[in-house]
C-alpha cells in the first residue's frame, strides 16, 4: 500500500512540476506581447499594439499595466468607452496606477467630463503629488479643456 502511496504522489508531483513548466512559456509570451504592444504604442500602430496586448491580457489577466496600455491603445484608436473598461480594470487592480489615473482623466476630457477628469487629477495628487508627470500632464490637459 506504501509503495503504491508514494508513486501515487510521485506521479502528482511530477505532474505539478510539468504543469508548471509549460505555464512558463505562456508568463514569457505575455512578456513579450507586453514588449511588442509597447513598441507599437511609441509607434502609435494602435491595431498592432491591441494585437500584441490582448494577447498579453490573456496570459496574465491581473496586469494593471497590460490593462492601462490597453486603455490607451483602445481610446487612441476611436474606442473610448473600450479604453475606459481597461483604464477601470487597471484601477480595480491597482488603485494607485499613476498612469491609469491620468489616461482615464485624458478620456474623460475627451467625453466632456471635466468633474470626473478633476477626481482622477486629485487622485493623483494624493498618490504622488503636483510634481510627478502624470499630475502635471492631466493638469494641462484640464487646464487647456475646452467643452
Amino acid at each position: 500500500m506504501k509503495v503504491i502511496l508514494a508513486a501515487i504522489l510521485f506521479g502528482i508531483g511530477s505532474w505539478a512540476c510539468a504543469a508548471g513548466t509549460d505555464e512558463t512559456p505562456v508568463y514569457q509570451s505575455a512578456a513579450s506581447d507586453l514588449d511588442e504592444g509597447r513598441k507599437a504604442v511609441k509607434a502609435k500602430k494602435w491595431r498592432v499594439a491591441i494585437t500584441h496586448l490582448e494577447k498579453a491580457l490573456a496570459a496574465d489577466r491581473n496586469n494593471a499595466d497590460i490593462h492601462n496600455w490597453l486603455g490607451y491603445s483602445y481610446r487612441n484608436s476611436g474606442d473610448v468607452s473600450r479604453g475606459m473598461d481597461h483604464y477601470a480594470s487597471a484601477l480595480r487592480l491597482n488603485p494607485n496606477h499613476r498612469g491609469a489615473h491620468e489616461y482615464i482623466g485624458q478620456a474623460y476630457l475627451m467625453q466632456k467630463n471635466k468633474a470626473k477628469a478633476e477626481e482622477h487629477l486629485a487622485a493623483l495628487e494624493r498618490i504622488c503629488g503636483r510634481k510627478c508627470e502624470e499630475y502635471e500632464d492631466l493638469a494641462k490637459a484640464i487646464a487647456a479643456y475646452k467643452p
